[in-house]
């Protein structure tokens, strides 16, 4: 069992940044993929950005690439969203999950096994 705590998120200026982190409260999660979604009023929950455990590899959202940054640090047990150049439409309830099985990074929400409570960012115009 694995949980997840996220933090950070908040009220920012577009043009802005933010960095969440998500604290991993847990074991054996050495193999886990660690992810971040994010979900906006009305909308279906999206994938932001992935990062292996082991290995570092990451993957983020091709539209989010040259705003958003994901790492990891291991001493900590943190996984972090570092977001710049924010924009209103970036405003969304952020979420920390966990692949268990995958061996590749995945970007659909059904293949997360656990996940945090979300934090909020809203991104004012």
């Amino acid at each position: 069992q694995v949980q997840l705590v996220e933090s950070g998120g908040g009220l920012v200026q577009a043009g802005g940044s933010l960095r969440l982190s998500c604290a991993i409260d847990g074991r054996a999660f050495s193999t886990y993929i660690m992810g971040w979604f994010r979900q906006a009023p009305g909308k279906e929950r999206e994938f932001v950005a992935a990062i292996r455990w082991s290995g570092g590899n990451t993957n983020v959202a091709y539209s989010l690439k040259d705003r958003f940054t994901i790492s990891k640090d291991n001493a900590k047990n943190a996984v972090y969203l570092q977001m710049n150049s924010l924009k209103p439409e970036d405003t969304a309830v952020y979420y920390c999950a966990a692949d268990r099985y995958s061996s590749n990074i995945v970007i659909i929400t059904t293949a997360y096994d656990f996940w945090g409570l979300g934090t909020q960012v809203t991104v004012s115009s």
